[in-house]
């Protein structure tokens, strides 16, 4: 079945972190719109005169709640064509046509299993969409852990509202590692470390999802199938270039 066009408006733009912002758009007409959590969006974007280089594919960060807003998590890329469109040309009210959802890097309807969440930088985007889904829905029945690695504190992305989670949920654990922060007290270094450590003993009733650049993925892939001898169908991934 092929996608459905739809025409949006931006009508937010944040600013989460020095190099990274949240585009809201609202999605114009009636027809009905709905996505799964962990889903994306390819949006049209007026870059480049051939319509293959125009596209240009973004997880929507926010979860189902039945209204028609969306929101993309962007980081700069120094020369990026859409990068330079979406941080330097749109303005409020610009319009931004855009096909989907699309994407099978989603959670079941139920929990059944310990879940994993290993990801970096924007990658983080279609883990917050699954687990707002979750806590609006109720469904923290089995042990969730987010695990998110960065340089440096600044480019934590919504550390605050996953440290409230973590405080209301007791099945949710949020952990932080970052490469480039002397002055830090967590986990220092990259997110390998910290399920190497905490998930060592392969479980047949835990899964791993992995979001992320490509070296990052490729990396973990080996570590947690080739190295602690986890089964192939027990990890997930959405690559990030």
């Amino acid at each position: 079945m092929p996608w459905k066009w739809y025409d949006s408006t931006l009508i937010d733009i944040e600013q989460i972190g020095p190099q990274t912002k949240v585009f809201r758009l609202e999605i114009g007409g009636k027809e009905p719109w709905t996505f799964t959590a962990g889903q994306f969006i390819t949006a049209d974007l007026p870059i480049h005169e051939k319509r293959l280089r125009r596209w240009r594919s973004y997880s929507i960060a926010n979860p189902p709640d039945g209204s028609r807003i969306i929101e993309l998590c962007v980081v700069y890329l120094e020369g990026g064509l859409a990068s330079e469109y979406l941080f330097n040309e749109v303005r409020l009210g610009s319009s931004i046509r855009f096909k989907g959802p699309s994407g099978t890097f989603v959670l079941p309807e139920k929990l059944q299993s310990e879940t994993i969440m290993v990801c970096t930088g924007t990658g983080v985007a279609p883990f917050r969409s699954m687990l707002l889904d979750l806590k609006r829905r109720g469904e923290f029945a089995q042990p969730v852990h987010l695990i998110f690695g960065t340089r440096n504190r600044e480019n934590i992305l919504y550390r605050e509202e996953f440290e409230n989670l973590a405080k209301e949920e007791k099945n949710f654990t949020y952990s932080i590692a970052l490469s480039r922060e002397k002055d830090w007290a967590g986990w220092k270094g990259y997110v390998h470390q910290i399920y190497l450590s905490a998930y060592s003993s392969p479980q047949p009733n835990r899964i791993f999802y992995l979001c992320g650049w490509s070296m990052m993925i490729d990396e973990a892939v080996n570590n947690l199938w080739q190295e602690l001898g986890y089964e192939r169908s027990q990890i997930k991934y959405e690559l990030y270039g």
